[in-house]
C-alpha cells in the first residue's frame, strides 16, 4: 500500500533483525532500556546503545530521540517515550511519541523506518487501538508534507496476534481512507458577501462556467471559516466582516464534475470588489438579477434560499 511516494508494509518478524534506517523503540522518558522490545535491541545492539540514550534523558513524554544502532542491521534506534517511569500510557502518549518518531526521522532525512506496537507491551495499550492510531499518524505525517524523505515505513509485530490485529487494523484503515474517504465527497465553501446594497458574484474561467459565488476547496489543515476568508480574499480582494453559517448542501448532483458537500456563509465586505486572476469578471447584483443570470452549480437556488430566509427586509 502506498501513500503518495512512501509505501506502507505489515510484517511479522523481529525487529531488532530489519535492515532499515531506523527502528522505533518504545521507550520510557528515562530511556532506561529494561524488559520487552527495548531489551531485545540491548541485548543484540549492545549496551552502548542504552548508554547513548540514557545520556539525552529524560527526555518529556511524546518526545523522541536517535542514537547508533551498534551492531543491529539498522543504523540509528529512535527511542519514543510512551511512558514515564510508572510505566502507564494512553492515546495521547502514543499518538505524540508516534508523530515525534516521524518529523525525527524526517529531520534525519531516513528513507525507511520500522515500528513495533507502540505502547502494547509493559503499558498494555489494546492492539487494535495502538494500529488505528499509528495508522492515523502515519497517514496525517505524509499527507501533509509536500515531499517525504521516508520511501518505506514498516510495522513489524514479532507474534502472530500481534501481525494479524495490526494487518487488520492499519491496513483496513489505511485503504478505507485511501479507496473510500479520497474519492470524496469533496469539501468546498462559499459566500454570499453583502456590499453596496447587493451581492458580489464572479465570473468563471474554468468549467463549469457561469457566475458563482466566491469559494473554493477547503484546504488541508484548514477551518471551513478560514477557508472561506482566502477565497474570497483571492477571488474579489475583499475582506470579511460578520461571518455566519448559513446552510450546508449536499445534493450529489449539485457539482457537475464530482460530489461536493459545500457550507455557505453570509458576511459583510471590506474594501472594493475586484475579480482575482482566476476570475473572469466580477459583478455586485441587485436581488432582482438573480433569475435573469446563468449560475454555476446550485448557486442559484442558494441565493434564492437566502433571499427568502431575509424576507421581508430583502437587500
Amino acid at each position: 500500500m502506498k501513500i503518495k511516494d512512501t509505501e506502507i508494509k505489515i510484517v511479522k518478524g523481529d525487529i531488532t533483525e530489519l535492515r532499515v534506517d531506523a527502528i522505533v523503540n518504545a521507550a520510557n522518558n528515562k530511556l532506561v532500556m529494561g524488559g520487552g522490545v527495548a531489551g531485545a535491541i540491548k541485548r543484540k545492539g549492545g549496551k552502548e546503545i542504552e548508554d547513548e540514550a540514557v545520556k539525552l534523558g529524560p527526555i518529556n513524554i511524546g518526545k523522541a530521540v536517535a542514537t547508533k544502532a551498534g551492531s543491529l542491521a539498522a543504523k540509528y534506534v529512535i527511542h519514543a517515550a510512551t511512558m514515564g517511569m510508572d510505566f502507564a500510557t494512553d492515546e495521547v502518549k502514543i499518538r505524540d511519541s508516534c508523530r515525534s518518531s516521524l518529523e525525527l526521522a524526517e529531520e534525519l532525512k531516513l528513507r525507511s523506518l520500522a515500528f513495533t506496537a507502540l505502547g502494547c507491551g509493559t503499558g498494555g495499550f489494546p492492539l487494535l487501538a495502538a494500529a488505528k492510531i499509528m495508522a492515523q499518524e502515519v497517514f496525517r505525517h505524509l499527507k501533509h508534507r509536500e515531499k517525504s524523505s521516508l520511501q518505506e515505513i514498516i510495522f513489524c509485530l514479532f507474534d502472530q496476534e500481534a501481525f494479524t490485529v495490526f494487518e487488520k487494523g492499519v491496513e483496513g484503515y489505511l485503504g478505507y481512507i485511501i479507496h473510500k474517504l479520497q474519492n470524496g465527497p469533496f469539501i468546498t465553501v462559499e459566500a454570499i458577501i453583502e456590499i453596496d446594497n447587493g451581492i458580489v458574484v464572479v465570473e468563471r474561467s474554468n468549467p463549469p462556467f457561469g457566475w458563482a459565488l466566491p469559494g473554493g476547496f477547503v484546504d488541508y489543515g484548514e477551518s471551513l471559516e478560514e477557508a472561506v476568508r482566502r477565497e474570497a480574499k483571492e477571488e474579489t480582494g475583499l475582506e470579511l466582516s460578520g461571518l455566519r453559517q448559513l446552510h450546508t448542501y449536499s445534493d450529489p448532483r449539485r457539482d457537475p464534475r464530482f460530489h461536493t458537500i459545500g457550507t455557505v456563509f453570509t458576511a459583510q465586505g471590506k474594501g472594493a470588489p475586484k475579480a482575482g486572476d482566476d476570475a473572469a469578471g466580477l459583478k455586485v447584483i441587485k436581488p432582482g438579477e438573480i433569475s435573469r443570470m446563468e449560475f454555476a452549480f446550485d448557486h442559484k437556488q442558494i441565493m434564492q434560499d437566502y433571499l427568502s430566509l431575509k424576507q421581508p427586509t430583502r437587500l
